[in-house]
């Protein structure tokens, strides 16, 4: 019998490939390798292996290691770079689907899936948000990307953080959504005991239909109704790897006395679902808060946690704008450190 979400897959790859991208599999290490959609310049026509293009629109021919010069016209290589990272729920392309096409045009766009989810493997014990971002800067490097805006949800906008915290080099900006910088003992205990959960792989990692349903009700502003069938489908297609996911949530939890605000060079932007249940829009203003002023709030009324689901077009101008003021910026402004 025909599973309808992993039905609908074909069609986003299609439409990503429509869009210009072309998946391709990142080795970081033996061991460890990152499944990753990028510009389709990255791939070789003739042996469909990654092509590099280094920072400044210089490629690089892995056959005999020659640089190469866009010279004669502008080449998409000198599109600024924008990296979306995935949360818990599904890979990047699923995450993604109605945000992706409203960038394409302006911005390279790396779409990784971290591991464990989709393709992305790794042999490694190691499952800490710190761990998923290193894997992250390290296929951006393989791919010649030295800077680049980021963009976070939920999981990914902790794995966001980190990899903004570890490589201010690396990350210009930030724009996060339905996330925290670190997921302390007590953010943990209040989020679930609000929540009316036991544990995060309870909440996140349902097993039955009711599990699933409570997830979406509280994910959703808008209550919305499906078939059983879909929620079946759903759990079967987006909930695999289950041990290494349960991991990757204990691995996030960080002692309260451990736990520190870092001090980000980055403007970061934070669009928030006005009705998030999981993270409500307070914590959203203690952060902003903590994080100063280069950090920036905006509420969309009328939704939830998953606010780039529910209102795509809301969460699409804001992004946008955000991403068209942080690439305005004087070049010597941004290659300092991302405070521009």
């Amino acid at each position: 019998m025909v599973n309808f979400v992993e039905a609908q897959k074909p069609l986003l790859k299609r439409l990503m490939r429509m869009a210009g991208l072309r998946p391709i599999d990142v080795e970081i290490e033996p061991g460890t390798t990152m499944h990753i959609w990028v510009p389709k310049h990255h791939v070789s026509k003739k042996t469909g292996t990654i092509s590099p293009v280094e920072h400044g629109g210089v490629g690089v021919d892995e056959k005999n290691g020659a640089a190469r010069r866009g010279g004669r016209k502008k080449s998409p290589e000198s599109k600024p770079n924008v990296v979306l990272i995935h949360g818990f729920a599904a890979e990047g392309i699923v995450t993604w689907q109605f945000n992706f096409g409203v960038l394409v045009s302006r911005y390279n766009l790396y779409i990784p899936d971290l591991l464990f989810f989709g393709k992305s493997t790794t042999a490694s014990a190691d499952r800490s948000p710190e761990f998923q971002a290193r894997c992250v800067a390290a296929a951006l490097a393989r791919l010649g990307v030295a800077r680049c805006d980021v963009v976070g949800f939920s999981y990914g906008g902790m794995v966001a953080f980190k990899l903004a915290e570890t490589r201010p080099d690396l990350v210009r900006s930030l724009a996060v959504s339905g996330s925290v910088v670190t997921m302390t003992d007590a953010v943990n205990s209040a989020t679930m005991t609000r929540l009316g959960a036991t544990s995060s792989a309870e909440l996140l990692m349902p097993e039955t239909l009711k599990g699933l349903k409570a997830l979406l009700s509280i994910s959703m502003y808008k209550k919305m109704w499906f078939p059983d069938r879909f929620y079946k489908d759903y759990l079967k297609a987006m909930f695999n790897n289950r041990n290494e996911r349960m991991e990757l949530l204990q691995g996030l939890i960080t002692s309260n006395m451990d736990a520190k605000i870092p001090t980000f060079q980055q403007k970061i932007m934070l669009i928030w679902g006005e009705e998030d249940k999981i993270f409500d829009i307070e914590v959203a203003k203690k952060m902003k808060e903590q994080l100063g002023d280069g950090c920036f709030l905006h509420g969309i009324p009328k939704a939830g946690h998953l606010l780039h689901v529910e209102r795509p077009c809301a969460y699409n101008r804001q992004l946008q704008r955000f991403l068209a003021y942080v690439n305005s910026q004087p070049q010597e402004e941004a290659a300092g450190g991302g405070a521009n």
